[in-house]
C-alpha cells in the first residue's frame, strides 16, 4: 500500500486574542496592561488521506475547518503538531510544495477583477512556470470540461458568481496540482450551477487522481463527491469514516412512506403489533413510518401483505437531519 499523500498528527492551532471590557477606562487600562484570551481553533486532530482520495471536512461554523485547511496549505503555522502533504511540511512554504497544492475558496478570488480571466491564467502560468504546451493543453481540457469558452475574454467583474467560480477552479488547476483544498466551492451558487461543478470535480478527480479535501455546508456536495467524511466540532475530530456509516450510527432507522388505494385504513390498529414503529406527521394522503433498520424487511412484507398499498417507498432519513443532530449534540 502506498504512503498517504496527507498525514496529520496532533495538529493544533490556538489563537491568542485581545479582550477588554467596554468603556473608556477599560480602553486606557489595556494600553498599560493588555489582557489576552486563548482560543482553541483546532485541537490535536489526526488523520491521513490516500493519493487520489476525495474527503469532506465538515462541521458547524467555527468548528476549525478553514483553519485546518490554512495550516495544510501553509497559510498558518500550527501551535504544535505535525503535517506532511505531498512529502513537504506545509508551513515551510517551499516553492516546490506550492506547485503541488492548490486552494480554492468560494469567498476569495485569485484573479484580477479588471482584466479577463484569460489574462490572469497567463500570469499564473508564468508564476508556476508551466511549460507553454502543457499550459495550453491543460487550459483547453478545463475549458471543455467546464463549458466556459464564452467567459474567457470578459472582465472578471462582469461575470456571475457561478461563472467566476468556474474561472477560480481553472486558475487553481492550471499547473496540475497533486492536492486540491476546496473551501466552500459552491457557496452562493444556484442549484443548477452547484450540480455542474460537482460533475466537473468528480470527473476531474477520476481522470487525474488529484487528492481533494472539501469543506462545504451543502450536504449535497459532500454526498455527491465524498464517500468519507472527517467531522470536527469545537476544533476536535469526533468522526472519521464513511458518510453512510455515520448516518446508520446516528439514525438507526429508515422511513417508509405509504399511500393507500382505499380509504379509510386502520393503520393504528395494524401498527399496534409493531411497538417499535413510530408514525410521523405527513402530508395529506401520505403516511410516514419510522422503522428500525433490522426490522425493515419483515415489517415491509407485512405492510404489503395486509394493507391496500398504492405506493410504498423506503428511504434513509435526510443526511442534513443526521448532521444537524451531530452539530447540536457535539458528539457521535
Amino acid at each position: 500500500m502506498s504512503e498517504p499523500i496527507i498525514t496529520v498528527k496532533n495538529l493544533t492551532k490556538v489563537y491568542r486574542v485581545p479582550e477588554r471590557a467596554p468603556g473608556l477606562k477599560a480602553s486606557l487600562q489595556t494600553l498599560v496592561k493588555p489582557q489576552y484570551r486563548d482560543v482553541e481553533a483546532v485541537i490535536d486532530i489526526n488523520f491521513s488521506i490516500a493519493n487520489g482520495e476525495m474527503v469532506a471536512l465538515i462541521g458547524p461554523n467555527g468548528a476549525g475547518k478553514t483553519t485546518t485547511l490554512k495550516m495544510l496549505s501553509g497559510l498558518l503555522y500550527p501551535t504544535h503538531g505535525e503535517a506532511v502533504v505531498a512529502g513537504f511540511t506545509p508551513w515551510d512554504r517551499e516553492p516546490a510544495y506550492l506547485q503541488r497544492i492548490s486552494m480554492v475558496m468560494g469567498n476569495r478570488s485569485a484573479m484580477d477583477w479588471n482584466i479577463p480571466p484569460l489574462d490572469s491564467f497567463r500570469v499564473l502560468s508564468k508564476i508556476y512556470r508551466v511549460p507553454p504546451d502543457q499550459y495550453q493543453r491543460t487550459l483547453d481540457e478545463l475549458i471543455e470540461l467546464l463549458d466556459m469558452e464564452a467567459l474567457l475574454k470578459k472582465p472578471v467583474r462582469n461575470l456571475s458568481l457561478g461563472e467566476r467560480m468556474k474561472c477560480e477552479l481553472v486558475a487553481g488547476l492550471l499547473y496540475q496540482p497533486e492536492v486540491l483544498f476546496l473551501d466552500e466551492p459552491t457557496l452562493g451558487l444556484d442549484v443548477a450551477m452547484q450540480r455542474r461543478l460537482r460533475i466537473f470535480l468528480r470527473k476531474y478527480n477520476q481522470e487525474h487522481a488529484v487528492s481533494v479535501i472539501l469543506t462545504s455546508h451543502y450536504m449535497a456536495d459532500v454526498s455527491a463527491l465524498c464517500e468519507r467524511v472527517i467531522l470536527i466540532h469545537h476544533g476536535k475530530l469526533i468522526f472519521d469514516g464513511a458518510l453512510q456509516k455515520l448516518a446508520e450510527k446516528l439514525a438507526p432507522f429508515k422511513l417508509a412512506k405509504l399511500q393507500f388505494n382505499t380509504q379509510p385504513v386502520d393503520l393504528e390498529g395494524f401498527l399496534a403489533q409493531f411497538p417499535s414503529v413510530e408514525q410521523l406527521p405527513s402530508d395529506v394522503g401520505q403516511f410516514t413510518l419510522r422503522i428500525p433498520r433490522p426490522e425493515v424487511p419483515k415489517i415491509t412484507a407485512e405492510i404489503l401483505a395486509k394493507l391496500p398499498i398504492a405506493d410504498l417507498s423506503i428511504e434513509d432519513p435526510p443526511i442534513e437531519a443526521v448532521i444537524d443532530q451531530v452539530y447540536e449534540e457535539g458528539s457521535v
